[in-house]
């Protein structure tokens, strides 16, 4: 019930009125959103790589209203790609489909999605297409599929453990040398499409990080996670096969515990942390939160925690 609310808040437009006004709102996404501004995520960056932490940077945003709402998102991430190149930082870019106009036409994002891959191709960046809920999961790998097909091989895209097709997905995409960043999931799904208690979906996510590790091909595994358990599990299954360390990676968020991202990246492990920012920063704290009903107080915690 605690996770319905908050996925309600999420999209609710009096709780975003009310609760960006909150002191403590405002704290929590100072602490888990770079900032508002480009020059806001450029420097979290720049902090992150002197301590050895890869960058994955996302223009928080979803779900534009208007086909002119796209020329802001793909302007931003064309300046961010470009400071990236400028100043030699170690970063990635993720984006959401919606935000490039896919609910007003597949064409538009499409379109926007090709300027930024090619832009970002120049430069050798990476660029990885986040997934949404469950009613955008087809068209999602579809377009990836289509740009990975045309020639981006710089694409990769995310699988949500809490799917229960993800399997069968993954097994698809490891035949097919994907890059994939690899999440629980943060969006309300019916139990008949994605496993509604946590067990189930960590046990999910640890058997596709390891089919996935073993993959003949040259399959790329991002594994976005903070839980202990998903990080042991992935560390043991690649080293009990001698994976090569360009075939995994670790994420976590931003924020979020700082201290073992500093421990992977001192063990040297590979370790991303994906940084948010922009004004939209309300329906994302909302489904950290949302995620599971436990990261409300986990959030809480880091308020406080180094």
């Amino acid at each position: 019930m605690l996770r319905r609310f908050l996925l309600y808040l999420s999209e609710a437009g009096w709780a975003k009125a009310l609760v960006t006004h909150f002191w403590l709102a405002k704290l929590a996404a100072r602490r888990f959103v770079a900032g508002e501004t480009l020059d806001d995520a450029i420097d979290a960056t720049r902090t992150l790589n002197e301590k050895g932490l890869l960058v994955s940077l996302d223009f928080l945003g979803e779900s534009v209203a208007k086909a002119a709402d796209t020329e802001e998102v793909v302007a931003t991430y064309t300046q961010l790609i470009q400071r990236i190149s400028n100043e030699n930082l170690k970063a990635s870019v993720s984006l959401k489909l919606t935000h490039m106009g896919l609910d007003i036409s597949e064409d538009l994002c499409l379109t926007n999605l090709r300027t930024i891959l090619t832009d970002a191709k120049k430069y050798n960046i990476p660029v990885t297409i986040d997934m949404e809920s469950s009613a955008y999961t087809d068209v999602t790998l579809r377009i990836y599929r289509a740009m990975y097909d045309s020639g981006f091989d710089n694409v990769g895209t995310v699988i949500q453990s809490m799917m229960r097709r993800s399997s069968d997905d993954m097994r698809q995409l490891a035949s097919e040398g994907a890059r994939i960043r690899l999440c629980k999931g943060a969006y309300l799904e019916e139990p008949e499409i994605a496993f509604p208690d946590k067990a189930d979906v960590d046990a999910h996510f640890i058997q596709i990080t390891q089919d996935y590790l073993k993959a003949e091909t040259p399959a790329m595994l991002e594994v976005a996670t903070h839980d202990d358990a998903m990080i042991d599990a992935t560390l043991k299954a690649a080293t009990e096969i001698n994976l090569p360390p360009e075939r995994y990676e670790i994420q976590m968020l931003y924020g979020i515990r700082p201290a073992k991202q500093a421990e992977l990246a001192a063990g040297g492990y590979t370790m991303r942390v994906y940084v948010p920012f922009g004004g939209s920063w309300y329906p994302y704290l909302m489904r950290r939160m949302a995620e599971r009903p436990a990261n409300l107080f986990f959030i809480l915690k880091n308020l406080f925690r180094k």
